[in-house]
């Protein structure tokens, strides 16, 4: 076994004791130790292993991987711009608390700055993004019994998982492995994956055993109650959302969530509670004189109008231990063990003030059901797709207007008998990178078949995402997308507007007449056109095999004007 073999084997050996199940592999030369490994790995049925030819691909991947499953995923690149082309997923993975582990390699430590080949500074690449990194140097030989070198391998991938997990108390997030490697880099012919006894235990002879530390709760004191209290419930976790409506429903308090709370959540809650917010006639005549924020809010600007609204309180749940306050309104913020503390002077019965905004969300519902929402719209094909979901389904969406689309155009889904659709997006910088990567991260973490929904630009952004080799673990996903051509969530923003058309296109709309078709063709990925809403359900509704695009087209101009109809449509029914 050479030193860099040893130095691999170990690192990889300790990931599978510290849980690791999956892992992301981007070909390089110098990461060949770590590939070799992760095959070795494989072939055991230790863990599964994902190949991608792109980075960013590879990074975005483990990063469903990772959100699907709540277990810490490793990437593994080569050296140089490999490792920067991580960077997007590290920040994601940094705003929402996911457990990526990035194993880089790296050149000896004597050529740095030394101006050698595909040579960088790569410790520290990452800034303040990660919750730990460690810069390993590569062995000159394999270690010898007693010469604690192969403990160190073992202590520092534990505590890497520790921090990725958030074990010790901290936040959960990406950490940074940086580990040089020196030639020769393949195994040798005769060499096997089995790791010498010394290398497999502590400096006394005894297993080893990963370090894994837990940080008891500490208990909570109850939020006092106060009758006029809409809850606002964003990301928080995979069952903080079901939490924070259970507690807000036994108070009497009105909910409006966001598509990620979790299915019984939303489904429990105040129906297009965003559009709601945007009746601003009867939201003045009914405000709340105190909005709980439970997890991280990032989708509806009325939202943010009600948290800015004068005199208004605002009290914070954070799912984690930082806590989003973008307009520096909060009056408190609670840990989240409130949530589940004794209330005493809890009401015994809904308020009238409660009622009221019931019977407005009943009302508003009808109003949308009875109207109905045009076609094509990336309104309509939102609603389209979330409806013909499965009652399990699984749905990821892309950033800027399908996530938007359908947090106004839908709503819980109630008495389906699996609990409800689970929705996934990358929302922690809410990027249009990496989408297709994510979510086949998705479905192959869960194992279970996944829709997604997103725009062309941001297929056209990850298309790197449809390159898969022969032999790796194929994805059930079907990915429908809203094809405007271009940069359709800019025309529902304040550039879209008719005084500002002679600058819109070039640098805001930004058409690309790409054939989704051929593209498609090209990476052997099914593809089909669909252009009326029935068809649209029923392609839905196929249950997902393999990989496969719906292409939806529709004219970007009509974004604008579906919004607007839509918010005309709530001040209609609830200012009257």
């Amino acid at each position: 076994m050479t030193p860099s073999s040893a130095l691999a084997t170990v690192l990889v050996d300790e990931l599978v004791r510290g849980g690791v199940r999956e892992a992301v592999l981007a070909p390089g030369s110098r990461s060949a130790p770590l590939a070799y490994a992760l095959l070795d790995a494989d072939r055991a049925g230790r863990l599964r292993l994902h190949v991608r030819v792109d980075e960013r691909s590879a990074g975005f991947l483990a990063l469903g991987l990772a959100t699907a499953s709540g277990r810490p995923v490793p990437v593994v690149t080569t050296s140089g711009t490999a490792v920067a082309n991580l960077h997007p997923a590290v920040l994601e993975a940094s705003h929402t608390g996911v457990p990526l582990v990035v194993v880089s390699a790296d050149r000896p430590h004597e050529l740095r700055g030394s101006g050698a080949n595909q040579t960088t500074r790569q410790p520290g690449i990452f800034a303040g993004a990660v919750r730990f990194e460690a810069d390993v140097p590569a062995p000159d030989v394999v270690p010898v019994p007693g010469d604690g070198r192969a403990p160190w391998w073992r202590a520092t991938v534990c505590r890497a998982l520790a921090a990725a997990t958030g074990a010790t108390g901290g936040e959960p997030g990406p950490v940074h492995l940086d580990v040089a490697f020196r030639d020769p880099l393949a195994p040798g012919l005769d060499d096997t994956a089995r790791l010498p006894e010394h290398l497999d235990g502590r400096p006394d002879g005894g297993p080893w055993t990963s370090v894994r530390p837990t940080v008891p709760a500490a208990p909570g004191e109850g939020i006092e109650h106060v009758e006029r209290t809409l809850v606002v419930v964003g990301d928080a976790g995979t069952a903080g959302g079901a939490e924070a409506v259970a507690w807000a429903t036994a108070r009497g308090y009105p909910v409006v969530a966001e598509p990620f709370a979790g299915p019984s959540a939303r489904a429990a809650t105040l129906p297009h509670g965003p559009l709601l917010l945007t009746a601003t006639g009867w939201l003045d005549a009914h405000l709340p004189e105190r909005v709980v924020v439970v997890g991280r809010v990032t989708l509806a600007r009325p939202v943010a109008a009600l948290l800015r609204h004068p005199g208004m309180r605002v009290e914070v749940v954070p799912g984690s231990t930082t806590w989003a306050d973008p307009s520096h309104v909060a009056h408190a913020v609670h840990p989240w063990t409130a949530l589940s503390a004794e209330a005493d002077d809890a009401p015994a019965e809904r308020g009238a003030w409660a009622r009221a905004w019931d019977d407005a969300g009943r009302r508003l519902a009808e109003g949308v059901a009875a109207q109905g929402l045009p076609w094509p719209s990336g309104l309509a094909v939102a609603a389209t797709v979330h409806d013909a979901l499965p009652g399990d389904g699984v749905l990821v969406l892309g950033s800027s207007n399908p996530v938007r689309d359908l947090d106004l155009a839908t709503t819980g889904r109630t008495g389906d008998p699996h609990g409800g659709i689970r929705v996934y997006a990358n929302r922690g910088l809410a990027g249009i990178d990496g989408i297709v990567s994510t979510a086949a991260g998705v479905a192959l973490g869960l194992g279970r078949p996944t829709h997604a929904l997103l725009g062309d630009l941001t297929l056209l952004h990850d298309t790197n995402g449809l390159l898969l080799g022969p032999d790796e673990p194929r994805p059930d996903l079907t990915l429908v997308v809203v094809n405007d051509d271009g940069g359709g969530i800019f025309t529902t923003l304040e550039h879209g507007s008719p005084e500002r058309a002679a600058s819109f296109e070039r640098v805001f709309g930004t058409p690309t007449g790409t054939d989704l078709a051929a593209l498609c063709r090209a990476h052997g990925v099914a593809h089909e056109v669909v252009t009326d809403r029935a068809t649209l359900a029923a392609a839905v509704a196929r249950r997902p095999e393999g990989l496969r695009v719906i292409e939806v087209p529709l004219e970007r101009s009509g974004h604008r004007g579906a919004h607007a109809d839509l918010r005309a449509l709530a001040a209609r029914t609830l200012d009257s």
